[in-house]
C-alpha cells in the first residue's frame, strides 16, 4: 500500500547525528528532527551545554567531538553505530566565523576557521559517508551559508565565506560519488539568523544591522526554527529524489 506524502516526512527509526548541537541553529534543527521521530545524538565541544541540550530532547544523548580531531571524529561515529546499530542522518552543522580585513587577517585566524568550517565538515562528512555507503542509504546535511554565495557587506570575513562556498562544493561532490550508492547529500544555506549569541546584537541595532535587514526582502533576520522544516525535509523519504541541492533560507537576500 503506498504511504501518505505526510508519511513520507517521518523519522521514525531513524538516528540523527548532529554535530555543533549544543545551541542555536544545530540545537533548533536537532529539535526539529526529534519532533519528526527520529532519536539523536548531539555532538559538540561544550560538554556542559551538550549534556543539558541532550536531556531536553526525547530520547537523546551526547558525545563531545571536536570535528577538528580526526581520532575524535572517527570514534564519535563508531560509538553511534555501536549503540544504535546504523546511522541514518548527519546534521553537518559545526562552524565558526572571525571578521578580519583581508589585508590584515592573520594566518591562524584563517587557519582556525578553515579547520572548523571546511576540514571538520570533511572529517564528519567522510566518517559518516563510510557508514552510510556500507548500509547503502542514509542523508548528510551539511550546514553552509549564504555567504557561500555571496560576499557579505558591510563586514569583513572572507575566511568564513571561502569556506562555506567550498562547503557547497564539497557537498555537490560528495552527492555525485554517493548517489548510485544510496546516500543523499545536500546543504542549506541559511542567512542573517538571530541565535541565542546574535540576539544583543540585533537588539542594538546600528548601522550594520540596518544594512542587513535593508537587503533583505523580508526585512527581519530568522529564526532558528525556521530552519527545522528544511532539515526534516531533506532528512525524510519526502526529498528521495534530492541531492546535491543547496537550499537557501536567507528570507530573500540571494534572490536580489
Amino acid at each position: 500500500m503506498t504511504s501518505s506524502i505526510l508519511d513520507r516526512f517521518s523519522l521514525a527509526g531513524k538516528v540523527a547525528l548532529v554535530t555543533g548541537g549544543a545551541m542555536g541553529l544545530g540545537l533548533a534543527m536537532a529539535t526539529a528532527l526529534t519532533e519528526a521521530g527520529a532519536t539523536i545524538v548531539l555532538a559538540d565541544v561544550n560538554e556542559e551545554r551538550g549534556a543539558e541540550a541532550a536531556a531536553s530532547l526525547a530520547g537523546a544523548s551526547f558525545v563531545h567531538m571536536d570535528v577538528t580531531d580526526e581520532e575524535q571524529v572517527r570514534a564519535a561515529v563508531v560509538g553511534v553505530v555501536e549503540t544504535h546499530g546504523h546511522l541514518d542522518i548527519l546534521l553537518n552543522n559545526a562552524g565558526i566565523t572571525i571578521h578580519a580585513p583581508l589585508e590584515t587577517s592573520s594566518t591562524a585566524d584563517w587557519r582556525k576557521v578553515m579547520d572548523v568550517n571546511l576540514d571538520g565538515v570533511y572529517l564528519v562528512l567522510r566518517e559518516v559517508g563510510n557508514v552510510m555507503v556500507g548500509q547503502g542509504s542514509g542523508s548528510i546535511i551539511n550546514t553552509a551559508s549564504m555567504s557561500g554565495i555571496i560576499a557579505n557587506v558591510p563586514q569583513a570575513q572572507a575566511s568564513y565565506n571561502a569556506s562555506k562556498g567550498a562547503v557547497i562544493m564539497l557537498t555537490k561532490s560528495a552527492a555525485a560519488e554517493w548517489a548510485s550508492r544510496g546516500v543523499r547529500v545536500n546543504a542549506i544555506a541559511p542567512g542573517y539568523m538571530e541565535t541565542e549569541l546574535t540576539k544583543p546584537f540585533f537588539a542594538a541595532g546600528g548601522a550594520q544591522i540596518d544594512t542587513w535587514m535593508a537587503m533583505t526582502p523580508m526585512g527581519r533576520p530568522g529564526q532558528p526554527d525556521e530552519l527545522g522544516g528544511a532539515a526534516v525535509f531533506l532528512a525524510s523519504e519526502a526529498a528521495s529524489f534530492i541531492t546535491g541541492a543547496v537550499l537557501s533560507i536567507d528570507g530573500g537576500y540571494t534572490a536580489i
